[in-house]
């Protein structure tokens, strides 16, 4: 083969190559979202939180200051939302599903006897650091 033939082929291969990596889907719920934890039962009330979803991965975004939680759990591909977090002595769980722009979902902490229900709302397909 020629230097111009190998050349070609190379670069041809480098294209395809890089094309794919570039063409290669990220999860659709990846993103930063809104939650509003909306309390029905007990005394925990009303809050809003920021979290970040990263191939099924969840991080909360505190403000300075706060105690962090933290999150384990997952969010499926197919949205389903099974997540236990832990913030200072309290356990939440919560469960319920992504789809689209939203979510929404059932929540409690038994240790307070608090229990609600959850609504998201996606503010970003990019994953905030």
């Amino acid at each position: 083969m020629t230097f111009t033939k190998t050349t070609a082929v190379a670069l041809s291969l480098g294209m395809i190559c890089s094309g794919a990596a570039f063409a290669a889907p990220t999860d659709k719920h990846d993103g930063t979202w809104q939650v509003q934890m909306v309390t029905e039962s007990g005394i925990c009330g009303t809050n809003t939180y920021a979290i970040t979803v990263e191939k099924g991965n969840v991080r909360y975004h505190g403000n300075p200051g706060e105690t962090p939680a933290q999150i384990s759990g997952q969010i499926a591909t197919d949205g389903a939302v099974s997540l236990d977090i832990r913030r200072s002595s309290a356990k939440a769980e919560a469960s319920g599903s992504l789809a689209g722009q939203a979510g929404s979902g059932v929540w409690k902490v038994d240790s307070y006897g608090c229990s609600g229900r959850w609504n998201a709302q996606k503010r970003s397909s990019v994953a905030r650091s």
